[in-house]
């Protein structure tokens, strides 16, 4: 029987964690299908306001749950899970949910300098929610915060092969490390999914001595033990192809499809909400 996982996000970022998740999954005897929900109508998360996507996440988790019966929902996505995730557990108590965070108790075991630097969105930097985790996981830790206003966007690009420009994302690698007390950074945190995919960038033109954390193969991880745990209830009547789901208002994407094809996504489909 396959063990039906839905990934959500407002765009492209969680496909990191679906790619980690179907690699993990080769070393286990798991047959997994994984739907995912894009909310691309009001992309980027990061710049919306939280009453707002709080209101809107659930209700669309909710029709999610309703229509695909998912046996576990990713919510692959920091936004969504720093203002979203306790809501949706008390929603829907009987569903269960992975959340993803920046890496703070990660960046925190491994600095040296106790120098951490997080690169998210500016929503996300702002938020109470990564100032708590500081104080839990990091209390001994100076954290430089930089909330990028365009480098999901250029994440999107990147994953659809399309034009853009590598000296942006330097700008907003110096932008972080030019701020206050930001010399002495041996760390940094992604805290967007969508960062995943210029990674490889984010290393190349910074300095040598920086680790980049990405939580993606963690969240997957997480979702594949409590699958492995059986510590959730699977529904019997589960699809075993992948569905990709969307919530704009319906748009031909080739280079997107082309992207996702590998993934097991033959075609996109609109999601009304």
């Amino acid at each position: 029987m396959p063990y039906h996982i839905l990934a959500f996000d407002s765009g492209i970022g969680g496909l990191g964690i679906v790619q980690s998740l179907q690699q993990q999954s080769l070393n286990t005897s798991l047959n997994l299908s994984i739907d995912y929900l894009e909310d691309n109508l009001i992309f980027p998360y990061g710049e919306q306001e939280d009453a707002f996507l709080i209101q809107r996440i659930v209700h669309l988790i909710g029709i999610a749950i309703d229509r695909l019966e998912p046996d576990l929902v990713i919510i692959a996505c920091n936004t969504a899970s720093t203002i979203a995730l306790e809501a949706l557990r008390e929603h829907y108590p009987n569903t269960t949910f992975v959340g993803c965070v920046p890496p703070i108790r990660w960046a925190a075991r491994i600095s040296q300098t106790k120098h951490i630097g997080l690169l998210a969105t500016r929503a996300t930097v702002q938020r109470p929610y990564l100032k708590s985790l500081k104080e839990q996981f990091a209390a001994d830790c100076q954290l430089i915060g930089y909330g990028s206003p365009i480098l999901a966007k250029i994440a999107e690009q990147v994953f659809r092969q399309e034009t853009y420009d590598p000296k942006d994302i330097e700008q907003e690698i110096n932008n972080l490390l030019q701020m206050p007390h930001a010399a002495q950074i041996d760390t940094v945190c992604l805290g967007c999914t969508h960062y995943t995919f210029v990674l490889p960038h984010l290393q190349s033109l910074s300095p040598r001595n920086i680790q980049w954390l990405d939580p993606a193969n963690a969240v997957a991880k997480h979702a594949l033990d409590l699958i492995l745990q059986q510590e959730i209830t699977f529904h019997i009547n589960t699809p075993k192809q992948n569905n990709f789901y969307y919530t704009a208002l319906p748009q031909e994407d080739k280079a997107l499809l082309k992207q996702i094809i590998p993934m097991g996504y033959t075609e996109r489909v609109h999601f009304p909400s």
